[in-house]
């Protein structure tokens, strides 16, 4: 380790063996036998370099920003301290903006950042989170309100919104106005949010649990119904969706429908059924962009399991008749919603997928990509170079000797279009800006930013741009 870094933070870390093999395991795993990506096609799970699980999705001014939970590495229970916020503009790129909310965002909790989900209203951003009460012992959920979708986020009560020992809240605001907060495992309750979100009117109310509204578990007389836990509720032409994490274990999505907000609820049926290496599921629906998109969790990384999760997404269509078709798992992920514009500044930690680096708070702002060795790379999927570009700029530091960025079209391995040098700088917050020339670059391609070098961590990158040639 080069001498005054710091130990990368906690994640997947894949190296490019490992990387590699994943690719392979994945192909024959979840793939027909005549379709076998290699890793550096497969671009689900979406987030790689660290665990995610329980995804919550929310469009907002032309963007996704997904709310996950964080999984520590080597977990061996529901080990989660905070949770994660990550936005993507076309499905595919997803920026990661960092944790913004942790348990010690709420002072009266204890342990336990379960999965949760985030809603805007008025421009002020709602995030209900399980976690357990420290004075109680018992499952809580707290409510964390910012004024940006990706925070900071602040404890918007100093003590619990609800409390009744379950977990796992989805939120949902109905046309006329009215905000609904759901919960529950074993149960299924709500409560009806008043309009500062913080609040709500009369009590929790609970919906029954019935096998017609949520089908026939069989061989636990205790709980007769499919609904195991993470409900999410939505609206679609003028119907009402509620899906849900089905039996255990392992579970599979299931959902209900009605015709309004409280019920009554039919069972529909799976939408995705029980498969991957985790034994839980989390769903998450957004329309987006003209298409509808899945998010579920699986522990398809290395490492990964049912303690160590990753989250992916599945691109879908409703039948005519507003049913969900059988969704099933895939490590290709979704094609691109929209092309990536290179000449204007993305960020480094904008990625599809990445390959043995970390990423961290960067003294600029934001968040930079860091702990990168030789061999290393990120993928940016669907780059839109039209003529071509010119040449190519970067932010970077590095508190060693430095090394060298190569942009590679197509892989990993594909046709070297630049090369840039990065110099040390004095310190891995040392920033400076490097460009060098670049030829080729033309049309939508898939851009690889390389890194290489000597031993130990290379260097730092905050973001890039590159200039239009002509």
């Amino acid at each position: 380790m080069i001498t005054g870094r710091p130990l990368p933070p906690t994640g997947t870390r894949l190296t490019r063996a490992a990387a590699w093999v994943m690719g392979l395991l994945l192909a024959f795993a979840v793939l027909p036998a005549a379709v076998q990506p290699t890793a550096a096609r497969a671009d689900n799970p979406i987030v790689q370099h660290v665990y995610t699980a329980d995804p919550a999705p929310l469009v907002h001014n032309g963007r996704v920003y997904l709310y996950t939970g964080h999984d520590e590495d080597g977990s061996t229970y529901f080990t989660m301290k905070d949770w994660r916020v990550w936005s993507s503009a076309d499905m595919v790129n997803w920026t990661d903006h960092g944790s913004p909310l942790s348990l010690t965002t709420f002072s009266w909790a204890s342990k336990d950042a379960w999965a949760g989900q985030a809603v805007e209203r008025n421009g002020r951003f709602y995030w209900y989170v399980p976690v357990t009460n420290r004075a109680t012992g018992r499952m809580a959920i707290g409510v964390a309100v910012a004024d940006s979708p990706t925070g900071p986020f602040r404890d918007a009560l100093g003590h619990p919104l609800v409390e009744n020992g379950e977990i796992d809240p989805t939120v949902f605001i109905d046309d006329n106005g009215q905000a609904y907060l759901y919960w529950g495992n074993p149960n299924l309750t709500y409560v009806r949010l008043n309009a500062d979100m913080t609040s709500y009117s009369g009590s929790p109310t609970r919906i029954p649990l019935t096998t017609a509204g949520f089908g026939t578990r069989t061989g636990d007389a205790n709980r007769p119904t499919l609904f195991e836990e993470g409900p999410w509720v939505y609206k679609r032409n003028g119907l009402y969706y509620l899906v849900f994490a089905a039996k255990c274990c392992s579970e599979f999505i299931a959902y209900s429908t009605a015709p309004g907000p409280t019920g009554p609820w039919t069972y529909r049926g799976t939408i995705m059924p029980t498969q991957g290496s985790s034994f839980t599921n989390h769903p998450g629906i957004v329309d987006f962009k003209g298409g509808s998109y899945f998010f579920y969790h699986n522990g398809a990384l290395t490492g990964g399991g049912g303690y160590t999760r990753s989250v992916a997404v599945e691109k879908f269509s409703y039948n005519a008749d507003g049913t969900i078709p059988t969704i099933n798992m895939t490590n290709t992920g979704v094609p691109p919603a929209d092309t990536l514009n290179p000449y204007v500044r993305q960020e480094a930690e904008t990625i599809a997928w990445g390959s043995g680096i970390e990423t961290e708070p960067a003294a600029e702002g934001g968040m930079n990509v860091g702990w990168i060795d030789n061999g290393d790379y990120i993928k940016v999927k669907g780059v839109a170079f039209g003529r071509g570009a010119s040449s190519f700029a970067a932010r970077v530091a590095s508190g060693s000797s430095g090394g060298t960025v190569e942009l590679r079209l197509g892989s990993p391995s594909g046709t070297v279009v630049g090369r840039c040098a990065v110099p040390s700088t004095g310190g891995w917050q040392a920033w400076t800006t490097v460009t060098c020339p670049v030829t080729g670059a033309t049309g939508s391609q898939d851009l690889y930013l390389r890194f290489t070098g000597g031993s130990g961590y290379l260097l730092n990158m905050n973001w890039w741009q590159f200039t239009p040639a002509g």
